[in-house]
């Protein structure tokens, strides 16, 4: 990835970002976790909503810490290890694969990424991007 990493998230910037994606989440009903990290992939917030299953505060935060790491969304990762062969070098990294983190961009740079989870990975994602798309 070309894009390189920036100043981490600025609180102000988590809390719109966090509010976009609860938006997303609940006007489609989703009980879903959120986390967002900062460029360094340290945790900045964290967000559980009502029915969402208690595993998927640790999925979300470490999708959104895979995102922030390689400066890419998870579906990469997901789509490599679904297309097997060479792909499957992927479950070496230490990375989560299933779809739902997304970098945050701001300036050009990566400041931060968002991590969802609680819903089918497609749909986590769309809550995701709707968070990252916050700051653009």
């Amino acid at each position: 990835p070309s894009t390189p990493y920036g100043s981490p998230i600025h609180m102000s910037a988590a809390k719109k970002v966090m509010a976009a994606a609860e938006a997303e989440a609940t006007k489609n009903n989703w009980g879903v976790a959120m986390a967002i990290v900062d460029s360094g992939a340290n945790l900045v917030m964290l967000q559980r909503l009502d029915n969402a299953q208690l595993s998927s505060v640790r999925i979300a935060e470490a999708k959104a810490k895979t995102a922030a790491e390689f400066r890419r969304p998870t579906k990469v990762f997901e789509d490599a290890v679904g297309g097997g062969g060479i792909g499957l070098r992927v479950l070496t990294f230490g990375a989560s694969v299933a779809e739902g983190g997304v970098p945050i961009v701001s300036g050009g740079k990566v400041v931060g990424a968002i991590g969802v989870s609680g819903v089918q990975s497609h749909q986590d994602a769309q809550v995701a991007q709707a968070g990252a798309d916050a700051l653009k």
